[in-house]
């Protein structure tokens, strides 16, 4: 038997994925098999899964949290957006199509049965399933079509737990707000409410938990304090990239429209030598960087042209005549090269494109993404790396004859005939330590950050006692519903 409940949102970026991970941790660390379950999710921070797909990079943190191998059940609706009105749209782990708006309307009751599909799969052998919402369930002019939310609660029967967020203010406003404006079958649907980001005397908001509590009759379950170690958990949304400061060297990352897996830069925030400055839009790049890294983006062309409006370009060549290293990855990479060429128009409506011209290579962008968990060597430090491919486009040139890397027994990436440039498709090249640590190195600074997956895991035990610490989990467990 399975108990399941789901953890919806008053809105976005309330920190559902991240207790989602805590309470998977915490009931794992008491001997239950748990399972995350998203049924959609939005996001360009994917994560490549056993079973050869591509899910959100918080129900891949969520699956670590368990102790499990991340798969495409987990997660089996993934929006990638590539501009303002259209998204690639992943299903069970492989692209479905690209789709606007009105379009993904009308596939909903198929993406719906398919989301279906994957809870009961996941269901069989686990203890408890923690479903996360998007969003929030108070949009109701998307009730009707909903599979996120409500509309997925709805089809299981789940209880529901709602999460409203003190730190941005209104609090009591968003949690009875929420009931006041949802109908009345899913306002009885949710049974309990969280208060999470909370900083002070948690005593000093107990008029407003009972204020919340007899305005929508749903059952307290604790108030969460701000949990300052968050930062070091890899983050899904865009509005969570935050830079570091106070290290001897400086790696400047410009922040891309579609940057896309940045879950590259976590390793490097947390080496207390290293700076990671993100550049936002309107920003020239820092002359003082020790490294310009380009990061991976969704929509490679697009961002290419972002760079070039931003005037970033000069920036880089600027750089690059002072001395300064460059490292471009996947999306990154393409952008360094000479050229990239889109013959089925994938990215839009521009077939071909000058790149940077930093790298001596060419990129032709094809249908077919590439998806794939890598082993392999740094060639000149000739240091283990891990990582995982996931990207479309082909890349050779000249420069490809200096690899940076060898990848499952080939040679991988490009570097520049003056070893001041490179790139390569493979992401979490920094989670592998002795390559950091060479790599810092090589930068004129040291590495102070032994075991990166360690740290990972020690967080993810520190998320769960300090939630145990401020939730009633027994009271949680109680209000779940057994399928």
């Amino acid at each position: 038997m399975t108990k399941v409940i789901m953890v919806q949102g008053s809105g976005s970026n309330v920190g559902k994925s991240l207790i989602v991970a805590g309470l998977c941790r915490l009931f794992t660390n008491k001997g239950l098999t748990v399972r995350p379950f998203k049924p959609q999710n939005m996001s360009n921070n994917a994560a490549v899964t056993s079973d050869g797909g591509e899910i959100g990079r918080a129900q891949a943190l969520q699956a670590l949290a368990c102790k499990t191998d991340p798969h495409t059940d987990m997660n089996p609706i993934l929006l990638k957006p590539e501009s303002d009105f259209g998204s690639q749209v992943i299903v069970h782990g492989k692209r479905y199509a690209t789709l606007k708006a009105q379009d993904y309307l009308k596939e909903k009751p198929i993406l719906l049965k398919k989301a279906l599909e994957s809870f009961y799969r996941l269901s069989v052998g686990a203890d408890l399933i923690l479903i996360e919402g998007a969003g929030s369930p108070a949009e109701t002019n998307l009730r009707s079509a909903d599979i996120a939310n409500m509309g997925f609660a709805e089809c299981i029967e789940t209880p529901v737990v709602i999460v409203g967020d003190i730190n941005r203010g209104g609090v009591i406003a968003q949690l009875v707000g929420t009931n006041e404006v949802i109908n009345t079958q899913d306002k009885e649907r949710i049974v309990g409410f969280l208060i999470n980001k909370f900083r002070g005397d948690p005593t000093l908001f107990e008029d407003g938990i009972l204020e919340i509590q007899q305005r929508t009759k749903w059952t307290p379950l604790g108030v969460i304090p701000w949990f300052e170690p968050a930062w070091k958990l890899p983050a899904e949304d865009l509005m969570d990239i935050k830079g570091t400061s106070g290290g001897t060297i400086k790696i400047v990352v410009p922040k891309l429209r579609r940057i896309s897996n940045f879950d590259d830069l976590d390793p490097l925030r947390m080496e207390s030598n290293v700076t990671v400055e993100i550049i936002e839009a309107g920003r020239p790049l820092p002359a003082d960087a020790a490294l310009i890294l380009i990061p991976g983006s969704k929509s490679t062309i697009s961002d290419l042209n972002f760079i070039k409006e931003q005037g970033w370009d000069i920036d880089i060549y600027a750089h690059v005549r002072r001395g300064g290293r460059v490292l471009g990855i996947c999306g990154g990479y393409q952008i360094l090269g000479k050229f990239i060429e889109d013959p089925d128009l994938i990215e839009g409506d521009i077939r071909n494109i000058d790149g940077l011209g930093l790298l001596n290579v060419t990129t032709t962008m094809l249908p077919e993404k590439k998806l794939s968990k890598i082993t392999g060597d740094h060639i000149q430090s000739g240091m283990p790396i891990v990582g995982y491919e996931m990207h479309i486009g082909v890349t050779i040139g000249e420069d490809c004859l200096n690899p940076l890397l060898v990848v499952n027994e080939s040679k991988a990436g490009a570097t520049s005939p003056s070893g001041k440039v490179y790139g390569c498709y493979v992401h979490g090249l920094f989670q592998s330590d002795s390559f950091r640590a060479w790599f810092l190195k090589d930068l004129g600074s040291f590495s102070t950050l032994e075991n990166h997956k360690n740290s990972i895991d020690e967080t993810l035990n520190s998320l769960s006692v300090h939630l145990e610490e401020n939730i009633d989990t027994k009271k949680f467990l109680n209000l779940t519903k057994t399928i």
